[in-house]
């Protein structure tokens, strides 16, 4: 099957007939078998997809097709699509098949979108490596002693390798920006409130977006396009997409805010700083403005979302009791069946923060740790909106690393701080955009990251296609 980088080319080939959506889909299924290896799928649904593929196929002849016809999608193990199963790569949900599906999943299929199965991700989205799975660690593409990056890092695996051709992750600190980054492929994490979580396994509700993991800028726009705006069934969903402004009309420089913190940051990789500046040097030969700013809550940015997601994290998993629904290890003795379920249930990156998010709400550690993160959070929030306000955007690297081996040992602390870059955006709400920049001599991607204005994304990928990329 021919490797397409976006849909616009697909939907040529399909009104051209040099493909069908059924050779589409048996195509992708070829390669899922090929690359098993890479653990990137848990599950396709063969069949299904196929079926679905053929009646899409009877809608392009008609002219009666939506508009991600052609479109062959994974969805994240935490994204529900009633009557399959969706676990979060959690032994607790062994056995779990949703009753509803997401609402993004809901509209994808409304579009003609054809879901071809679920994507490994780390335990309930806990994690930067997609070590953290019931299902084993998935495997880089590029090169598979390596992580692809968590928790979204079957999406980014899948994308990457063509097992399909875009991928829904979810963003709770980077989890769908620092997979692409380490994967190569581009990633957005929308605007807190642009798309909703409705069918969503929370992991930290005020924090949690769901987002496109695909191959082009144009891809993210079509995607976005479908599944964002209000919903009825998710109260924080409130927000539409602003409409794109003509930038070929603009002759108005872009300006751009570099933080020097980030670019100074000692730990990070010197092949990632070198084609950051190599970046700066491109926008400003292309009349825009580059212009360093200080960003001194850098340190506490990390400290701030670990103490509030796993305090959210500690109230949200809390119903997983093995009474309802899901694993159960006991029958006779309550208190027994609710210890040993969530003591063999979870695994050990889910029990260590849910144990740090039951200490950060416990009566005499609330106000020196909870409350404090939340004030910190509102100033990163504040700061951001100043910012935004003097600059159109804020740029700089996705990952301060690139992928590390999967038989690394790394401290939590350590692997904590490979959010450092990405966390900033998920705290005050703001969109972020990950973008490939350039190959390393190990044949990795470095990438940057655009975060813009709430509810910008449209401007903010023309900017990407436009001047990042281009």
């Amino acid at each position: 099957m021919k490797h397409y980088n976006s849909l616009k080319k697909i939907q040529q080939d399909l009104k051209l007939n040099k493909i069908t959506c059924l050779e589409l889909v048996n195509g992708y299924l070829s390669n899922v078998a090929k690359h098993k290896d890479l653990n990137a799928f848990i599950e396709t649904y063969d069949v299904e997809a196929q079926e679905k593929a053929i009646i899409i196929d009877d809608k392009i002849k008609n002219n009666k097709a939506g508009k991600l016809a052609g479109l062959v999608i994974g969805v994240k193990d935490n994204i529900c699509y009633k009557n399959h199963s969706s676990t979060a790569a959690s032994k607790i949900l062994k056995g779990y098949n949703s009753p509803y599906s997401a609402t993004v999943v809901e509209r994808l299929i409304r579009e003609d979108a054809i879901i071809l199965g679920r994507l490994n991700c780390d335990e309930f989205a806990m994690g930067s490596t997609n070590k953290n799975s019931i299902y084993g660690p998935v495997a880089n593409p590029i090169n598979k002693e390596y992580v692809p990056g968590g928790s979204s890092g079957g999406s980014a695996a899948a994308v990457k390798a063509n097992l399909c051709h875009a991928a829904l992750g979810t963003d709770t600190g980077g989890s769908i920006r620092q997979p692409s980054a380490f994967c190569g492929v581009y990633g957005l994490k929308p605007t807190y409130g642009l798309v909703s979580r409705h069918g969503l396994i929370a992991y930290a509700s005020s924090f949690d977006q769901i987002g496109p993991i695909t191959k082009s800028v144009d891809d993210i726009d079509k995607i976005l396009d479908v599944i964002s705006g209000k919903d009825d069934f998710d109260g924080t969903c409130v927000g539409n997409i602003t409409l794109r402004k003509n930038y070929q009309e603009s002759s108005k420089p872009t300006k751009f805010a570099i933080p020097k913190e980030v670019v100074d940051f000692k730990e990070i990789n010197i092949e990632i700083k070198t084609h950051f500046s190599n970046l700066l040097d491109k926008i400003v030969s292309k009349g825009h403005t580059v212009e360093y700013i200080n960003l001194p809550l850098l340190d506490y940015l990390v400290p701030a979302y670990y103490i509030l997601t796993t305090a959210e994290a500690s109230s949200n998993l809390a119903r997983y009791d093995g009474i309802k629904y899901g694993y159960r290890e006991g029958k006779d003795n309550l208190e027994e069946l609710i210890k040993n379920t969530r003591t063999n249930g979870f695994g050990r990156e889910v029990k260590r923060r849910i144990l740090l998010g039951t200490f950060v709400l416990s009566q005499g550690y609330y106000d020196a740790y909870y409350i404090k993160a939340q004030k910190i959070r509102h100033l990163i929030k504040k700061q951001t909106e100043e910012i935004l306000k003097t600059y159109d955007y804020m740029l700089l690297p996705t990952s301060p690393n690139l992928p590390f081996k999967i038989n690394e040992d790394k401290s939590p602390t350590k692997l904590y701080n490979e959010d450092i870059f990405t966390v900033q955006s998920n705290l005050s709400g703001h969109p972020s955009l990950s973008i490939p920049l350039s190959l390393t001599k190990d044949k990795f991607f470095s990438s940057a990251q655009l975060i813009g204005n709430y509810f910008s994304e449209r401007e903010m990928l023309d900017v990407a296609n436009n001047i990042i990329t281009n």
